[in-house]
């Protein structure tokens, strides 16, 4: 039985690994150069190199060449590492929750005055996307519809 085809798997294979996250929170942040790049991950030099060479193949990040003497790179997020950037506010909120213990290292203050507390919603609707708000949809004909959220409410199922 092959795997089921997710764009899940499929993005996870071009940032799922821990480096290449911490690197594009760094370009995030603002940190675009190589060495405050290794600094701030604490990843070895040939790994971030690695990671980063993926990035750039991926259409994820740019590679800008900064200084001609001698050459310096710097990583610039595309329009692909851009679309992220929702991925990652989420992905430190789950780690805010869930995984860090003791005052929090990092919040973000949003324009309003507030601390920010992403939320996911509707673009048509503006309505919260819960689990039991979303239906799955097959994109392709005939594809079978197996979807439960563990400890979850299931997601109705139907196909086009």
């Amino acid at each position: 039985m092959a795997p089921r085809t997710c764009s899940v798997a499929n993005a996870l294979e071009v940032v799922g690994e821990r480096w290449s996250l911490l690197a594009l929170r760094e370009v995030f942040f603002g940190n675009r150069r190589f060495d405050q790049i290794a600094a701030n991950t604490g990843a070895s030099r040939d790994v971030l190199a690695a990671r980063l060479k993926k990035l750039v193949a991926s259409g994820v990040l740019e590679k800008r060449q900064y200084s001609s003497h001698p050459p310096r790179h710097e990583y610039v997020l595309t329009e692909s590492g851009r679309a992220l950037h929702n991925v990652m506010l989420l992905l430190k909120e789950w780690g805010d929750a869930y995984v860090t213990e003791g005052p929090l290292p990092l919040v973000w203050e949003h324009s309003c005055g507030n601390v920010l507390e992403p939320l996911v919603v509707c673009a048509h609707c503006g309505g919260e996307a819960t689990p039991s708000s979303l239906t799955r949809s097959a994109a392709t004909p005939g594809d079978p519809i197996s979807v439960a959220w563990s400890n979850g409410p299931e997601l109705q199922a139907r196909s086009h």
